[in-house]
């Protein structure tokens, strides 16, 4: 019997052409997996700013959940924890705004009868305005024209009345709606990944060390770091500049204590709004008659917001990311106008990839 040679296939007999067609389906695999990606990105784009956020919020609370994780009386409860992180989240946004919308229904009444009287009688011109160093005669002169008369017949009221004022209310209702849904997803969301709990750290970091290898990884590290470290920097430094300003508010003699310096210390968490806050209240005291109240609020609460943004608030933030001051105030003024209030928290990260790309060039 004569053995016929085994047959040699077209691929195997010119190797050059195998390779060939291998780097073609891997191209071709690349572009197709990059496509279903966009796409999947394209049909969630709704919902990336939620994830986000869901994503910052999980950032700076791992330390604790993996703290809270390692104790003995929490062993595989993980469900337990990501509900009771989660509903905790959901009480710090809820509870300040229900205590807001519950002062403003008790003052509505009082708002409410101001209006009608100045419908009826006009607003009163305050007396500190007659003793302005500057400009005094110009206010007068231009309160008495347009506000010191009765308000029902103004322009200004009939505008009130308008389609235009009815556009926008329906607009803020929808806004606020908005708001509600995406609050509600990113509670969802954010119970999703506490529940995750370590597996969804080690699948990212997995994933990086095999994308882009150990530099990867401590990038990924880094730029988490950079996220918890801009949390700390912008919650607590405003919490604590809201305390400290609440206690001046109260030996200023300022109305609704408590409210008032929760708002403070929100506006403090974003750049530049803080003085808004206490700029009003000093000028509210000041047209009371409170002067020497109202300078001292104003000199006081500079020297906290001075002291807060330009020392306290880069050290917390720096430290952790090691980043110079210069970086972290470009990375949070420019994130916020870039992303909004997202940005806050992104812009520290990417200004971090910047600066770990910056020394692995120059080392």
């Amino acid at each position: 019997m004569i053995s016929r040679p085994p047959v040699q296939s077209p691929e195997s007999q010119n190797p050059p052409a195998v390779s060939d067609r291998r780097k073609k389906q891997k191209a071709a695999s690349l572009v197709l997996y990059i496509g279903l990606v966009l796409l999947a990105l394209w049909v969630v784009r709704d919902f990336i700013a939620v994830v986000a956020w869901a994503g910052v919020i999980a950032i700076a609370l791992w330390p604790l959940l993996r703290k809270v994780e390692g104790n003995r009386w929490f062993t595989g409860r993980t469900t337990l924890i990501a509900a009771a992180l989660t509903l905790a989240i959901a009480l710090l946004v809820v509870l300040p705004v229900g205590i807001g919308i519950a002062q403003a229904l008790r003052e509505a009444h009082d708002l409410s009868d101001w209006f009608n009287a100045a419908q009826e009688n006009g607003v009163p011109m305050p007396d500190f305005l007659q003793h302005l160093p500057l400009g005094a005669q110009q206010v007068s002169t231009w309160w008495q024209a347009n506000l010191a008369q009765p308000l029902k017949g103004s322009a200004a009221m009939k505008g009130l009345h308008s389609t235009t004022f009815m556009t926008l209310g329906r607009h803020f209702g929808a806004r606020a709606a908005h708001g509600v849904m995406v609050f509600a997803f990113m509670l969802v969301t954010l119970f999703v990944i506490f529940q995750a709990g370590p597996r969804l750290s080690g699948a990212l970091t997995k994933g990086m060390r095999r994308g882009f290898g150990e530099d990867g990884a401590n990038l990924l590290e880094r730029m988490a770091a950079a996220v918890r470290g801009t949390v700390s920097g912008l919650v607590v430094v405003g919490f604590g500049e809201g305390v400290l300003l609440g206690v001046v508010y109260f030996i200023c003699g300022l109305p609704h204590v408590a409210l008032l310096a929760l708002v403070t210390a929100i506006a403090a968490m974003l750049p530049f709004c803080a003085p808004v806050v206490i700029g009003l209240s000093a000028l509210w005291l000041f047209s009371q008659g409170s002067v020497a109240a109202a300078i001292g609020l104003a000199v006081v609460g500079a020297v906290v917001v001075f002291v807060a943004e330009h020392f306290v608030r880069p050290v917390l933030i720096g430290n952790s990311t090691r980043l110079p001051f210069l970086l972290v105030l470009f990375g949070i003024l420019g994130g916020a106008e870039t992303f909004g209030l997202l940005g806050l928290f992104i812009g520290p990260a990417l200004m971090t990839v910047l600066m770990v790309l910056w020394t692995d060039l120059v080392e």
